[in-house]
C-alpha cells in the first residue's frame, strides 16, 4: 500500500478539495450544471484514489475576485493538510489574475479534469507557461464579453430604450426586452410627483406618505427611504427621458408623468432649497 508523507503525518491517499462554479443562476438552470461538475470531479477523485476533504460551490461571476465559496476554499486549503484542488476546467476556477496568484502561492496541485491537465509546484516551466496563457485567455474572454455588453447597452440607449435594470415604477419585460410600467407601483410613483409638486410636503413627510401608500422597493419589499425618494423625484425617466453615460436620451418607453409635472417637481425642489436671508451677516 502506498503512503504519502507530509509535515510528519502519513496519509493512505492524497487529499484534495473540490470546486465547482457557474456564473449565474440562469446558467445553472440552462444546463451548465453544478451537479454535473461535482459528479465529474467525484468520479475522477475515485479513479485517482484521491480523498475529497471538502466541496465548495459558487454561483456567481469569476470576473472579479471575492467569490464567497472561493474564499472559503482558499482558507480551508491553507489551514488543512490538503495538497490539491479539483476543478472542471481553467475558466471554472479563475478568470482574473489575482485569484491565479493567490492559488499559486498555496503551492498545491490543480487538477483540471476536463482538460486532462495537472499543474503544480513540480510542473515543468513549459506547462506552467501554457497554463498561464490559458488564464490570460480566460481573462480576455471576460474583458471582451464586458466590452461587448457595454457596447450593446450603449446602442440600446441610442435607440431610446433603457438598457439596465428597470427603476422603481417599471419592470423589465422578458418578452420585449424593454421596460414597461409596473401595474402595482407605477400609479404610486406618479402620485409621489403630484404630491410633491403641490409644495405641501417635505421629503420627510413624503417618505412617510409613500410608506403609508405601500410603495416599496421591488427587490427587498421594504418601504423607500428618504434618499431613494429624493433620487426618484429627480429621475427624468418618469417623464420619458433618461440619462446614460452622461448623455440624455429621449426614451421610447411609456412615461408615467408629463414633462410639465416633472418640471414642476424640480421647481419645487429649487424653491425648497433656496437660501434664506437674515437681517444679520
Amino acid at each position: 500500500k502506498i503512503f504519502f508523507l507530509h509535515s510528519g503525518r502519513r496519509f493512505s491517499s492524497p487529499t484534495a478539495v473540490l470546486y465547482a462554479r457557474v456564473s449565474t443562476a440562469e446558467q445553472e438552470r440552462e444546463g451548465f450544471s453544478i451537479p454535473s461538475q461535482v459528479e465529474l470531479l467525484r468520479n475522477y477523485a475515485q479513479q485517482q484514489g484521491i480523498d475529497i476533504l471538502e466541496e465548495f460551490i459558487d454561483i456567481e461571476s469569476a470576473a472579479k475576485a471575492g467569490r464567497i465559496a472561493f474564499g472559503q476554499m482558499m482558507q480551508f486549503v491553507a489551514q488543512h493538510e490538503c495538497r490539491a484542488i479539483l476543478v472542471e476546467k481553467t475558466d471554472r476556477l479563475y478568470r482574473n489574475i489575482k485569484d491565479w496568484v493567490q492559488i499559486d502561492e498555496l503551492g498545491v496541485d490543480i487538477h483540471f479534469v476536463k482538460e486532462n491537465v495537472v499543474v503544480g509546484p513540480q510542473s515543468r516551466s513549459a506547462d506552467k507557461f501554457l497554463h498561464g496563457i490559458k488564464v490570460l485567455m480566460a481573462k480576455n474572454y471576460v474583458d471582451n464579453l464586458g466590452e461587448e455588453v457595454r457596447k450593446g447597452m450603449l446602442e440600446k440607449a441610442r435607440q431610446g430604450h433603457w438598457p439596465s435594470v428597470a427603476p422603481i415604477g417599471y419592470v423589465n419585460s422578458p418578452v420585449t426586452r424593454r421596460i414597461e410600467p409596473d401595474p402595482e407601483r407605477a400609479p404610486l410613483v406618479a402620485k409621489l410627483f403630484e404630491w410633491y409638486a403641490t409644495g405641501e410636503y417635505s421629503l420627510k413627510a413624503l417618505t412617510a406618505k409613500a410608506a403609508a401608500a405601500s410603495l416599496t422597493n421591488r427587490t427587498s419589499g421594504k418601504p423607500l427611504v428618504r434618499a431613494k425618494i429624493h433620487q426618484l423625484l429627480q429621475n427624468p425617466i418618469y417623464c420619458g427621458d433618461f440619462q446614460w453615460l452622461d448623455r440624455m436620451y429621449e426614451g421610447q418607453h411609456q412615461p408615467l408623468i408629463s414633462r410639465s409635472l416633472f418640471k414642476g417637481v424640480q421647481d419645487a425642489f429649487e424653491a425648497a432649497n433656496h437660501p434664506r436671508h437674515t437681517k444679520r451677516h
